[in-house]
């Protein structure tokens, strides 16, 4: 028995999307490496993994946060 296991707390209402078994949980009864949120309803994290494909997406168009040229010799000159 480990001396000093730490007990995952949550919130009243929070909700996860659990990675490794694809369910939603209502707090936090997986390990944080296994999920996502806090989502603030049931349906918010059932969406988990859609919402971060259209985060992801929109960001890789994003130009703000594309390095291209930087320290290159382009840049010198």
């Amino acid at each position: 028995m480990a001396l000093f296991k730490r007990k995952t707390v949550g919130r009243p209402g929070e909700w996860f999307f659990n990675v490794d078994n694809g369910t939603v949980e209502e707090g936090p009864q997986s390990p944080g490496k296994n999920r996502m949120g806090p989502y603030a309803s049931r349906e918010e994290a059932e969406r988990a993994l859609e919402t971060a494909r259209e985060r992801t997406s929109e960001w890789e168009q994003d130009p703000r946060w594309h390095d291209r040229g930087r320290g290159s010799d382009e840049d010198a000159g």
